[in-house]
């Protein structure tokens, strides 16, 4: 996971305040943050004044439990807020300006972004005119814009803990301005960033500003695919690494500063880079503990990094209760929280050179923090995450600090002293590539709830045999741990017998050796991707493609980039580059598998079945009982 904002150690050399036993502890913070948090998500309407007189009388009080239970009443009021004033917008026309909240992305074939009009936050959508238009603008710019305003879609949840309560579907896109003077400069910063990276290849290019400001809109499929296979999502996204990077990218100077003007300078290094990228949450947890750090350093206070996780974690969400439903701030909150608990028990049991074992028990201890969330949310973990973040880490790192530090420079130079500044950054950026892209193909398998319950069981174990001094148990835990995290590789050389989903419009067949895949004319190239290296796919020997169309040969391309394609089969008339249309009612085998070709047009229709073994009949005289795939409604 890298470093962070929540890893730096206290401060030292300044006195410290004297001991109160009626303050908030860092425990009575942790259960204050933790209260915070329950609040917000129960979202039980309350009236706010009920828990702002607790808290005050808390306050008075000095009673850290009272103020707790204040906190917890507060955040459920404002949660029951927020929730009551996601009032779906009604169907209505519309003209006039809007404020992007959000830069623009492709997405199911439109340009969205997320806009601000008449205090309503809208998902404006372009899927015709003003596209180009809508593409080249950035978020806090301003543009005229007419369509229709409806709610939002049922298929679209995510929108809501972002505030977005309808859709503006445009007919027309122009320019307005280019919104106040923060947006102006930080749109400023991140243009200038860009041109001067226009030496990088377009993949290195799209990866650099993913690292840097967490813009992944020029990423390819192939690409987030590589890095979400290998665990390494995270650096593609602006993380709290990011904000502590800068800091010490101005470290220098700010280190010249006297106490309040530090302060100052601090505050306003972080504000601006939130700006920058876009107030992400992981972006906004950083940047108030970096905040709080300074606050407390210039008040003589130092605070420990567990107080400032929780301190701004509670001030978060009380300012945005969504913000629990958030995941990218769950998982946030989860890797600072394992970084600053996990990660030294780990530095100290585990045995090794320094300079080993500290990467390792920082990247481990939030690892280990975020696999319940991962696990939950998303289905898996890669076991490849902890290796390929132990050897692409430090590269991203030296990207964040050098592509911030040149970047500047090289966007005001262009030319060969761009490409000669970037440099460094091209072959840091193509080392990360390429672990993301071993790891993502490497055939470890991901880590799902039955092999976390036995890690944490184990690692659990290993932990009570450390602490007991108890060699068996300790060595009994160990083994447990590295077992389960060596089943999902044995499950993949093991496939289920009947068909695998790869996506809602493709299946693979495993059987005697031999792998083949049926994909529709409307397999998206992601779920492809994803489908194909969760299921373990390493070759195909037959593509059967079901159109012909654009859209199967994207298929067929996302799909040889994660396996090598042997034979592939396509309708008439496709537009398919090497595919071969087979005869209508020819039946193949390959392996243990039998495919029969029930029609060629307009679309291609195969029932694939287990075949019996050579020399062995089965029951019916020819193959085992298999499946139709797209079976033709009339006979050809």
């Amino acid at each position: 996971m890298g470093v962070d904002v929540a890893t730096a150690p206290p401060l030292t050399g300044l006195p410290s305040a004297p001991p109160d036993q009626r303050a908030l502890s860092d425990r009575g913070a942790v259960g204050l943050a933790a209260l915070t948090w329950l609040g917000a998500a129960l979202a039980v309407a309350l009236p706010v004044t009920l828990g702002a007189g607790v808290v005050l009388l808390a306050a008075a009080l000095r009673r850290p439990l009272l103020l707790c239970l204040g906190a917890l009443l507060v955040a459920s009021a404002l949660g029951a807020r927020a929730a009551e004033g996601m009032v779906p917008a009604r169907p209505a026309a519309y003209a006039g300006s809007a404020t992007m909240v959000s830069d623009p992305v492709e997405r199911f074939g439109a340009t969205t972004a997320e806009v601000r009009v008449d205090g309503r936050r809208l998902e404006l959508r372009a899927a015709s005119t003003g596209r180009g238009t809508l593409r080249s603008r950035l978020a806090g710019e301003r543009v005229i814009v007419s369509g229709r305003i409806r709610p939002p879609p049922p298929s679209a949840p995510w929108l809501a803990t972002r505030h977005v309560v309808g859709r503006l579907d445009v007919d027309s896109v122009d320019l307005a301005g280019d919104g106040s003077l923060p947006w102006r400069a930080a749109n400023r910063l991140r243009r200038l960033l860009v041109a001067g990276a226009t030496s990088l290849s377009p993949e290195r290019r799209a990866l650099f500003t993913g690292f840097l400001l967490g813009d992944d809109r020029d990423q390819s499929d192939a690409m987030t695919d590589d890095f979400r296979g290998s665990g390494l999502t995270h650096l593609l996204a602006v993380s709290g690494e990011n904000v502590a990077f800068v800091l010490v990218l101005v470290g220098p100077l700010l280190r010249r500063l006297t106490l309040r003007p530090r302060w100052l300078a601090t505050v306003g290094v972080v504000s601006f880079f939130a700006v920058v990228t876009r107030f992400e949450p992981s972006v906004l947890r950083a940047a108030t503990m970096a905040g709080l750090a300074a606050t407390a350093f210039a008040l003589g206070r130092p605070a420990s990094g567990l107080r400032l996780l929780a301190l701004a974690v509670t001030g978060l969400v009380l300012v945005d209760p969504f913000l629990v439903r958030a995941v990218g701030f769950q998982l946030s909150v989860a890797a600072s929280a394992g970084i600053l608990l996990i990660s030294p028990v780990l530095r100290r049991r585990l045995p090794g050179p320094r300079w080993l074992i500290d990467p390792l028990a920082v990247t481990a201890g939030a690892q280990l923090a975020v696999a319940p969330l991962l696990v939950t949310t998303f289905g898996g973990v890669p076991v490849a995450s902890l290796p390929a973040n132990l050897l692409a880490g430090p590269a991203a790192g030296l990207v964040m600090t050098w592509g911030m530090g040149a970047g500047i420079p090289a966007g005001l130079c262009g030319g060969g002293m761009a490409a000669a500044l970037h440099t460094p950054t091209s072959v840091l950026v193509g080392w990360v590539a390429t672990v993301a892209r071993v790891g993502a193909a490497a055939p470890l398998g991901e880590v799902r709830a039955p092999h976390l319950a036995a890690v944490l069981a184990g690692a659990g174990l290993a932990a009570a045999g450390w602490r007991g001094r108890r060699g068996p148990l300790g060595l009994a835990g160990a083994v447990i741990t590295a077992a389960a995290l060596v089943t999902p590789a044995w499950e993949l050389r093991r496939p289920p017998s009947g068909p695998v989903a790869l996506g809602p419009e493709a299946r693979a067949w495993r059987s005697g050796g031999a792998t083949v895949v049926v994909a529709g004319g409307a397999a998206r190239p992601p779920d492809l991707l994803e489908g194909a290296r969760r299921a373990g796919v390493r070759r195909i020997d037959l593509l059967v493609l079901t159109g012909g169309g654009p859209g199967s040969a994207a298929a067929r391309a996302a799909l040889a980039r994660r396996a090598p394609v042997g034979r592939l089969w396509a309708p008439a008339g496709h537009q398919v580059p090497g595919a071969v249309v087979p005869t209508a009612g020819a039946q193949v085998r390959i392996g243990g598998l039998a495919v029969t070709v029930d029609r060629v047009r307009p679309t291609l229709e195969v029932r694939v079945a287990t075949a019996a073994p050579v020399g062995q009949a089965a029951p019916d005289g020819g193959s085992r009982p298999g499946e139709h795939v797209r079976r033709p409604r009339s006979p050809p």
